[in-house]
């Protein structure tokens, strides 16, 4: 019976660097965006000072940039909304820092808490809303940067009701 276990056959990776992929400078798969919105979201100090309020309108905020990508802060006081609208090519993540956020789509809405994550495909058609009493804080990272935010009709995106 042979006993060569993988170790002995292949040898101990940590002993050849060369077979080693570097660290990424910036992500490039969709678990490396959810890990970088993750890793902000932990280190309050790279966001926390820059978090502002304005009762008119949500506040935005670009965090930071890289190879095809953008990272934007936003904050939500009570009420305020997106409206429903889809995010043209670009691919996202949405992560809520602070607060709780509603998100509603044609499939129903659900509430999303510190912490929670959301990635969505391009086409793919929501809108987010403040909902509770207290002010809110999220984190978007979108691939490709967002170039655009077509606004759709609320009664196209609403789930569909029965006619009589």
């Amino acid at each position: 019976m042979n006993s060569d276990s993988d170790l002995q056959i292949a040898g101990d990776i940590l002993e050849v660097p060369h077979l080693l992929q570097p660290p990424r400078e910036h992500p490039a798969t969709v678990a490396e965006f959810a890990g970088l919105a993750r890793s902000l979201t932990a280190d309050r100090a790279q966001w926390e000072h820059l978090v502002r309020y304005d009762a008119t309108t949500r506040w935005y905020n670009r965090l930071r940039t890289g190879p095809g990508y953008e990272v934007w802060l936003l904050s939500w006081l009570p009420g305020q909304g997106s409206g429903r609208h889809d995010h043209g090519p670009s691919s996202g993540i949405l992560t809520v820092l602070d607060g709780a956020l509603t998100e509603h789509t044609r499939r129903g809405a659900r509430t999303l808490t510190p912490g929670a994550q959301h990635v969505f495909a391009p086409g793919h058609v929501h809108e987010v809303i403040n909902d509770t009493l207290e002010p809110a804080v999220s984190l978007h990272i979108y691939y490709p940067g967002l170039t655009e935010m077509p606004m759709h009709d609320t009664a196209r995106c609403t789930a569909a009701t029965p006619v009589a």
